[in-house]
């Protein structure tokens, strides 16, 4: 049987492009994807419009992935945005970028970037083979000899890992490449869920699940102590918030958790306004509108949906005419819009998350290839590592460019 040079575990992002780059400096190689159709979970990603890239400066962008950002520094700086941008356009791809550097298709459609994808693969010549689980990797002497699929070995110099996290195990992520990994040796720090939605205490959230709230401001409390915020839209459910804020703060919050920390979310709902200034237009309107209940007063400061939320907790009675509100009550109502404060309890399980925190160990990787530093031959790549970021292209871009250096690296290897 002749061996096929380099063999892609996965048909995600950095599988595809880790494939593609392999088979354009003409190594032999076949990708092999378990799934009827490559890269499902890309195809949902954004809502279904594929946030493709950031085009935030390198230290910023960097900064997103927390601790273990700098391991990708090797791979940006081959591979980033800019360079993912131009690959796309010369593959006829036309680009938008929206508010926050985010990078999106123009057409808004997820499915026209993986188009553009295997008609890439196609031209270079790499193989795909769908419906292609890999039970095992074959290895000798601490180097790769080939894998095994549906029960039959292929032989190979290389094999790129790239099968994704635990994440939207509908669409392939069943977290198979962990078990792989662990065959060749590699340790695989605890998998868990990240940019999860966030479940509360009580029912404030539930009573007004399906409510948007947008240009608002977050911060996690972790044992009273204040870690992180964010900046910008969130949403009400039955079991508690999500939303591109929640997300963003979610990681810290399954950290905390899994410690047995107290964790609670303070919402800011009128970040344009210190205490001071919302003060003054309360007393302003409460002036200029003494004659209006309450109810309706707070439409000029509130969703409808929120009201009765507000007034329960500020123990404002609904009946109460506005020049009737007290100092006391005025502040509870001040401290309440500018500091509503959630417990948040759980988080919803890792088939809901968009990415899979934890993976394989980045120090037995080296990062100037995406070569095992403990069998040869061996790259890995995408989600599969012990990386992630918060929402914006970010992580997408890391599976783009991890797997970019990895079919690169492994072309040369064999």
């Amino acid at each position: 049987m002749t061996a096929q040079k380099i063999v892609v575990i996965g048909g995600g992002v950095a599988g595809l492009m880790a494939a593609g780059q392999a088979a354009k400096t003409k190594a032999d190689t076949l990708l092999l994807e378990k799934m009827k159709h490559p890269a499902q979970k890309l195809c949902i990603t954004g809502k279904g419009r594929c946030n493709i890239t950031n085009i935030a400066e390198l230290s910023d962008f960097i900064a997103h992935f927390g601790k273990t950002g700098s391991f990708l520094r090797q791979a940006f700086w081959r591979f980033f945005a800019p360079d993912l941008m131009d690959f796309f356009k010369e593959l006829g791809l036309e680009l938008v970028m929206e508010r926050g550097g985010r990078v999106f298709p123009a057409s808004g459609k997820a499915p026209d970037v993986l188009t553009v994808l295997l008609q890439w693969l196609k031209h270079y010549g790499a193989q795909v083979r769908l419906s292609s689980k890999v039970e095992k990797l074959t290895i000798s002497n601490e180097r790769i000899t080939g894998v095994v699929s549906r029960g039959k070995k292929i032989p190979c110099d290389a094999v790129i890992l790239a099968t994704g996290g635990a994440s939207y195990p509908l669409t392939g992520s069943t977290g198979d490449g962990y078990r792989l990994a662990i065959s060749a040796g590699h340790n695989v720090s605890p998998i868990r869920p990240a940019l999860v939605p966030l479940e509360t205490s009580g029912d404030a959230a539930g009573k007004m699940a399906g409510l948007n709230l947008r240009n608002i401001n977050v911060s996690i409390y972790v044992n009273s102590k204040k870690r992180k915020e964010a900046f910008g839209e969130m949403i009400f459910t039955d079991f508690g918030v999500t939303g591109p804020v929640i997300l963003a703060l979610s990681g810290e919050a399954v950290d905390a958790m899994r410690n047995g920390q107290k964790v609670v979310l303070s919402i800011d709902l009128k970040p344009a306004l210190d205490e001071k200034k919302l003060d003054a237009r309360l007393l302003r309107d409460i002036a200029s509108r003494g004659m209006e209940q309450v109810g309706s007063f707070l439409r000029g400061l509130l969703p409808r949906e929120m009201i009765p939320v507000c007034l329960s907790l500020t123990k404002i009675s609904p009946d109460c005419q506005v020049s009737r509100i007290s100092a006391k009550e005025r502040k509870n109502l001040l401290r309440w819009l500018k500091d509503f404060r959630l417990e948040v309890t759980g988080h919803r399980p890792l088939a809901e998350a968009i990415v899979t925190a934890g993976g394989v160990d980045t120090r037995e990787i080296d990062p100037r290839t995406m070569e095992s530093r403990l069998t040869t031959g061996l790259f890995i790549a995408g989600e599969l590592l012990d990386i992630h970021a918060d929402t914006g292209g970010y992580n997408l871009q890391a599976a783009f460019s991890t797997g970019w250096l990895a079919g690169r690296s492994a072309a040369k290897a064999v």
